[in-house]
């Protein structure tokens, strides 16, 4: 019987396989990263549209930190699931407080900086340049940030489990990520 990765690959064109399986561990970050992208667009959104209406950049820190949560469970559990458990935990969130900080200065830099906020510009205005500064900009150079940190800092041995030959079948290899 096929594994669900095997599965999942029969439905991608064959031109596309070799590059997903050569990569597959950048494409799960981003599938991951995709996920919590928009989870932290609707927290954002959320919460500028209620509670914390005049302070965005708190909003936008809130939601991700919650997001970065989800994340760490996600990229744990599929993305870097072969690599070692060992201080994972406090590097992953070092690397992603750090992220966070690096998510908030385009917004920070937007709203404060170049003063793209009523009544100095329109509120359309304000909420495109919140949205393109803090949501697409920050997040995508949080991105880059957060991957090359967690493959060179957090998720850098292969576990126990895997570099022993446990918890996996007789005669079959550990599975790649």
């Amino acid at each position: 019987m096929p594994s669900p990765t095997q599965r999942a690959l029969t439905a991608i064109p064959e031109r596309y396989r070799p590059f997903l399986v050569k990569h597959r561990k950048l494409v799960k970050f981003l599938v991951v990263g995709g996920t919590c992208f928009v989870l932290t667009m609707l927290i954002n959104f959320a919460l500028k549209m209620s509670v914390l209406e005049s302070k965005p950049v708190l909003a936008l820190t809130i939601a991700t930190v919650i997001t970065t949560l989800v994340s760490y469970v996600m990229n744990r559990q599929w993305s870097f699931r072969a690599a070692g458990r060992k201080r994972e935990a406090a590097g992953f969130f070092v690397v992603s407080a750090l992220a966070v900080g690096v998510n908030d200065l385009p917004l920070v830099a937007s709203r404060y900086v170049f003063d793209l906020r009523e009544p100095d510009v329109s509120h359309l205005t304000q909420e495109i340049a919140d949205f393109a500064s803090g949501i697409i900009i920050g997040t995508l150079v949080a991105m880059v940030f957060r991957y090359w940190a967690m493959n060179r800092f957090v998720f850098t041995q292969f576990s126990d489990r895997i570099t022993q030959g446990q918890d996996q079948e007789p005669g079959r290899e550990p599975e790649r990520v």
